[in-house]
């Protein structure tokens, strides 16, 4: 059989090719001789397939599409409280280089803008790292992100430089605010060096897949970054990702994403799907004129918006019946799908209704294939509760989707691979 994903993706990039709009960045001269033909897409699961078409290998710069997974490093290094002590998280709805600090205490709004990205760059690593070892921290962090040692772009990296006034005098601001603590030049181009990393779409896919897999890289399998910080990027992301059309994005696409000037975008939708593309024209807030019109077709087409989400299942609980009678009698709540906090609340629903005289009581997970934090937790103080209730709780969990069950003071559980070996 014909794959299926590639023939999608290359229909769907023949329908935006003859989009001719938008021109390439021209303040950069390396960014402005870039071919304005070029276009692809590429889509990286959770699982690690990575599918790719156009010109998905053809390497580029990553520019401002490092920004968010050079904010998950100095979460990652220096802990919440330092870094959102000098960049906030509020979308600013201005273009990517305008001069957003806040009045009273000179921070950035956020740091999807250059100015949040500068002071992001230099809270990166440990804080005493020179600027040739902090730009190490941040090009292992990326490489680690796409699976593989990516390298920078010497004739980019100059060319910004040489046109770097405004960054420059942005960091210089920042060091008046006391927000920088360095010398702003090595810091602007430190942030340049990380902005001139090479990629192909390809690793942007994985690396925006490895936002949505909660920090692991599908490929390597690497934790690179905790989960909490995966959603800190990600909730940035969608509010202040795409700039003054952030709101436009949210509503129209609702991807969390993050797009560069020079042509790339990502989106990562959390446990599904990283989703890069690659066409060099910008529209006036610099983004991809052909990469917004792939995104808008791929949620669409694919019911990707994050407010998309399936109707809660009346369905977690997919029988409760006993099996046998008298005093060695089972009662059995079968339990199915991915179960989050609406579908532990059924269960607990349903386990109120157990009748006492029913001593025995198996909740059997052979057909649940996730369950979240806050649900694994009320699972466990139903089992607690039941087994305070004077019954003997027993789990089936043959592929230990509630590992290491504890259910707190006073609860029991048994775990067995099915209940008809408690019949």
């Amino acid at each position: 059989m014909r794959p299926i994903i590639p023939d999608y993706l290359a229909e769907v990039l023949g329908d935006v090719e003859p989009d001719a709009s938008g021109e390439p960045a021209g303040y950069i001269p390396e960014l402005a001789a870039a071919d304005p033909d070029r276009l692809g897409a590429a889509f990286a699961t959770i699982g690690g397939e990575v599918y790719g078409v156009g010109d998905s290998d053809i390497e580029f710069t990553i520019q401002s599409i490092s920004k968010p997974f050079a904010y998950a490093l100095a979460l990652s290094d220096r802990g919440f409280d330092s870094v959102l002590a000098k960049v906030g998280v509020e979308p600013s709805g201005e273009a990517f280089n305008e001069i957003s600090l806040e009045s009273d205490t000179g921070r950035p709004l956020n740091p999807m803008i250059n100015a949040g990205a500068i002071t992001v760059h230099s809270l990166t690593g440990a804080e005493d790292l020179n600027p040739a070892e902090r730009v190490e921290r941040v090009l292992h962090g990326l490489s680690a992100f796409a699976g593989r040692r990516l390298r920078m772009d010497e004739a980019v990296c100059a060319s910004e430089m040489e046109t770097a006034h405004r960054n420059l005098a942005i960091a210089h601001m920042l060091r008046g605010h006391g927000i920088l603590t360095g010398d702003p030049r090595p810091i602007v181009e430190g942030y340049v060096r990380q902005c001139s990393v090479l990629v192909t779409t390809r690793d942007l896919a994985v690396m925006a897949a490895t936002l949505a897999n909660r920090g692991r890289n599908p490929l390597s399998g690497d934790q690179v970054v905790p989960e909490t910080v995966v959603r800190q990027v990600l909730s940035v992301m969608f509010s202040c990702g795409m700039y003054d059309a952030a709101g436009d994005w949210a509503t129209q696409v609702g991807i969390p994403a993050k797009s560069g000037v020079a042509g790339g975008l990502i989106g990562a939708l959390p446990g599904q799907i990283g989703i890069a593309t690659f066409s060099p024209r910008l529209d006036r807030h610099g983004n991809s004129v052909r990469g917004v019109s792939l995104f808008e077709r791929f949620s669409s087409d694919m019911g990707l918006h994050v407010m998309e989400v399936p109707a809660a299942a009346r369905a977690v609980v997919r029988s409760h019946h006993v099996v046998g009678s008298g005093p060695g009698a089972l009662r059995v709540l079968r339990l199915q799908g991915g179960i989050g906090f609406a579908g532990a609340e059924r269960i607990v629903r349903e386990a109120e209704e157990i009748p006492s005289s029913d001593v025995r009581v198996a909740l059997d997970l052979t057909r649940v294939h996730s369950i979240d934090d806050v649900a694994r937790r009320m699972v466990l103080e139903v089992a607690r509760r039941l087994t305070l209730d004077g019954h003997e709780v027993y789990l089936v969990d043959p592929e230990s989707i509630i590992p290491d069950p504890d259910p707190g003071d006073g609860g029991r559980v048994t775990v067995v691979d099915t209940w008809n070996a408690l019949t």
